[in-house]
């Protein structure tokens, strides 16, 4: 049994190293270990060895086994370093080739302009307050003058979570979030998201509003033009005509929407202005003492003017973007302009 274990031994070695890949390696392996190999046929017959033979034939035979276990892990380590150094080999690396360059993101251009916005207003001693998306009906509505029954709610095309929940259709409810909580003065400007059912080249379900206004004792509607004027001037250039026209807010009165000189055509006509030289920008007015009612202040003391614009329509305008959908298309064509 000794000299059997011995030449198998030795036949093992010779198979081991000369396997020069892992496959080779592994039929090694099985020729001498697996289930039908040498060292099990070794195994099986130490039956037929008298009792006092077998204790030491099958020590040597699991010597024998643990020897070749040794052999293989050791070629199997070596194998793998001669193949990893192959793989080396072959995978050149052109250093003359150029480099891949990665595309760097940058600000959307409506948060872009958002900020643009709010760093102006900041710049007239306003502060920037936020509230809920989704709101109230009371504050959407109710406080700013919206009644139940109010023909003005028709203007609101809304989105209701529940009976009296709606996603907001304007930021104009933190001026009554903040005027609740604070007494004047306040200058404040609240911008956000906001949800109108309606969509089309010039509307979006969703959209981006700065609402801004200001309380104080003796403000005029002189102040509210001032601040605006100003705020066109720092935004399109002081060379950019504004001008005022008559509206109906339901929560300003006097109300107004503010013009500006058509940055397309400077005031000559054009398709984008209509013709008329003029673009609409944002409505404005005085608070309507009923808003101030429903927040405890006294209108025979204070008097405030309020004021709203859509982001996306500044966007517009300032980047020259005839259709709203291409800020929220998420083309990365049209975002890489920015």
């Amino acid at each position: 049994m000794e000299k059997q274990i011995s030449k198998l031994l030795e036949r093992a070695r010779k198979g081991i190293e000369s396997a020069s890949s892992l496959k080779e390696l592994d039929e090694v392996r099985v020729r001498y270990l697996g289930k039908k190999g040498e060292v099990t046929a070794l195994l099986k017959g130490l039956g037929a060895l008298s009792p006092e033979e077998r204790p030491a034939a099958g020590q040597a035979v699991n010597r024998g086994r643990k020897e070749i276990e040794d052999l293989l892990a050791g070629r199997k380590v070596v194998i793998q370093g001669l193949e990893a150094e192959q793989r080396l080999k072959s995978q050149v690396v052109d250093v003359s080739l150029p480099g891949v360059v990665y595309d760097r993101g940058s600000r959307h251009p409506v948060t872009r302009v958002m900020g643009e916005i709010l760093d102006i207003f900041r710049g007239m001693g306003f502060s920037v307050h936020q509230g809920p998306e989704v709101e109230k009906d009371y504050y959407n509505f109710e406080a700013l003058n919206f009644p139940k029954d109010h023909p003005a709610r028709d203007m609101q095309d809304t989105f209701f979570v529940e009976e009296e929940v709606v996603l907001r259709t304007h930021t104009s409810p933190v001026q009554v979030r903040a005027m609740e909580k604070q007494d004047p003065p306040l200058r404040i400007v609240s911008p956000g998201r906001v949800y109108r059912h309606d969509y089309d080249v010039t509307h979006s379900p969703m959209f981006h509003q700065v609402e801004g206004f200001m309380v104080d004792e003796g403000v005029a509607f002189s102040d509210l033009k001032g601040v605006l004027v100003e705020f066109v001037h720092q935004f399109f250039g002081h060379e950019v005509p504004v001008r005022f026209r008559p509206s109906f807010f339901p929560f300003t009165e006097p109300s107004a929407e503010v013009d500006m000189g058509c940055v397309m055509c400077r005031g000559k006509g054009c398709r984008v202005c209509s013709g008329t030289g003029w673009l609409e920008i944002l409505g404005s007015g005085m608070i309507h003492p009923e808003v101030f009612r429903h927040v405890g202040y006294d209108s025979e003391k204070y008097t405030g003017f309020a004021f709203g614009m859509g982001v996306e329509r500044i966007a517009m305008l300032h980047y020259g973007i005839d259709d709203i959908r291409l800020l929220f298309e998420n083309d990365v064509r049209f975002l890489k302009q920015f």
